[in-house]
């Protein structure tokens, strides 16, 4: 079925749209599009990705322990980065109630547990009870 116009003196064929073939070539084109897309992208495995090195902040600041007084006879610690109060603990972590450690060394080695977790960029710088056991803090009330 082919159609001529006449413009001007000139003539034009028109044909009708094959829907069909157009739409086939189409799709193969999309298909070969999204091939390349996927395979260009492929998901690349752990030798190939270089993670950047984690700086720590923590490494070489100047951080200190001082230890506090805490309820009932007891103690705590605060631990300073550069002059600020980064964890005050009047408390012993991970046991509940107020009451503090038994003792200033006991405050005090806990407070260095927490300094060798901070330097080591490990953060929070959670002590858990197995820890606090390791340590020797821990007493009945």
């Amino acid at each position: 079925m082919n159609f001529c116009i006449s413009l001007l003196e000139k003539e034009v064929e028109l044909k009708p749209f094959n829907t069909h073939e157009k739409n086939h070539s189409s799709v193969s084109v999309a298909l070969l599009v999204c091939g390349w897309f996927l395979w260009s992208h492929k998901e690349q495995t752990k030798e190939d990705v270089s993670l950047p090195e984690v700086v720590n902040p923590y490494r070489d600041a100047e951080i200190k322990a001082v230890v506090i007084p805490a309820e009932n006879n007891t103690f705590g610690y605060d631990i300073y980065v550069y002059g600020s109060v980064l964890v005050h603990q009047p408390s012993r972590p991970g046991i509940p109630g107020w009451a503090g450690f038994a003792s200033a060394d006991d405050a005090m080695k806990v407070a260095e547990l927490v300094i060798t977790k901070i330097r080591n960029n490990d953060l929070p710088p959670t002590v858990t009870i197995e820890e606090l056991r390791e340590l020797g803090v821990l007493f009945d009330d």
